[in-house]
């Protein structure tokens, strides 16, 4: 079956934030979803459901979703656990901060590694931790790599736990086997847990293999609490179904005491929804991927030939390309102002992610609105005039 990405879909007055935030004369290529339609599996669950009619609790316990996942971890990842490890949670962030509360105590920290999602880096000051950053190193071709030394340096006497993003976002790597297996062994040297968020797992391109740090041994597994979710994979973002993979029983029980009364069970159509797309919708993602790396490589090849002073390596997962504007003329000192403002095209600011000068771009949208967003920034650097290709 063939799958048309290039469709245009309108999604103004659908309360969409992505859509909604800024002026009707703006494209928003800023926050994390998708303008793609989701699977035709997923929208036939949903009607389904919603025909019932009948919206009550749904029960936390969902034996054939957890032997679902389970399976599908051992034939993605060759990793085999339980189907008891599987807990469903409405989303990767409440993970992050649920654990956070499990792991630590107020005055303890946890490490993380920079430029990273907003949400991280905001963690800390959320669940009353402190907060040690080990940023990522860059190298000449522009994209980024863990900083070993850095990452040992900024560990302190009372960090309990490392906060992973991988795939990373913003920066789109795909750690290795060889650098995850490094930060794991200090973090068992060091007497560290794990809180890996893996959301973008099942967004890798070109082949690129993802590998959850929670895998490579029994003894990492022991330690980690790994977060997964559909959402991006599938464009489910707004029905708040993720998953958390927590092999220890004894820790999965800390964590499942520790979300009482602040992060209940998923949304019903949620998890409709996610049992669709992770049963029947390997189809339309195949397809997905291939529409994605055509996107990512139309936007690296026209960032270098037609804006001047931005610079960005090509993501290897996700749906997003991180742009280093920091030579680029005009839009230099504050890039994400600048290209809303002279461009109407609505960015990720950097200076979320703890990198000012960059912006980042999601580029999970057809190409003709992907194209005229380009073309909007060429023109805004250049003060108007086409920059030759």
């Amino acid at each position: 079956m063939t799958y048309d990405f290039d469709r245009l879909i309108d999604r103004r007055g659908t309360h969409s934030d992505k859509w909604q935030k800024y002026g009707p004369d703006v494209l928003p290529l800023w926050i994390a979803d998708m303008d793609f339609q989701s699977p035709e599996p997923v929208i036939r669950a949903l009607r389904g459901r919603v025909e019932h009619g009948v919206f009550g609790y749904l029960a936390f316990e969902q034996p054939e979703f957890h032997e679902l996942f389970a399976d599908r971890l051992l034939k993605r990842y060759n990793w085999r656990v339980s189907p008891d490890a599987v807990v469903l949670i409405p989303g990767v962030i409440p993970g992050f901060n649920v654990a956070g509360r499990v792991l630590a105590a107020p005055g303890d920290g946890l490490i993380l590694q920079t430029p990273v999602y907003p949400p991280i880096l905001r963690a800390a000051s959320s669940i009353g931790l402190t907060r040690e950053e080990a940023p990522l190193a860059r190298r000449p071709d522009g994209s980024y790599a863990p900083d070993l030394d850095a990452f040992v340096a900024a560990i302190r006497e009372r960090t309990r736990f490392f906060l992973l993003c991988n795939p990373h976002n913003p920066v789109g790597r795909v750690f290795s086997r060889d650098e995850l297996t490094r930060l794991a062994e200090v973090c068992l040297r060091r007497g560290l847990a794990i809180v890996a968020d893996e959301i973008h797992c099942e967004l890798t391109l070109d082949g690129q293999r993802h590998t959850p740090i929670a895998s490579l041994a029994p003894e990492i597994s022991e330690r980690t609490i790994t977060l997964m979710a559909p959402s991006k994979t599938f464009n489910l973002a707004g029905l708040k179904c993720s998953v958390a993979i927590i092999p220890n029983a004894a820790l999965r029980e800390k964590f499942v005491a520790g979300r009482v009364d602040l992060v209940q069970t998923v949304n019903v159509l949620g998890y409709a929804a996610a049992f669709a797309a992770y049963r029947d919708g390997q189809p339309w993602l195949d397809e997905l991927l291939r529409y994605l790396e055509a996107n990512r490589d139309f936007v690296v090849e026209y960032v270098r030939a037609r804006l001047p002073g931005v610079a960005v390596a090509p993501p290897e997962a996700t749906y997003l390309a991180w742009l280093d504007c920091r030579n680029a003329g005009p839009a230099a000192p504050d890039p994400f102002t600048f290209f809303l403002e002279k461009a109407r095209v609505a960015l990720s600011d950097g200076a979320l992610f703890g990198a000012g000068g960059f912006v980042r771009l999601n580029f999970g949208c057809p190409r003709s609105i992907l194209t005229e967003a380009l073309d909007r920034m060429s023109l805004a650097l250049t003060g108007g005039r086409p920059a030759r290709a």
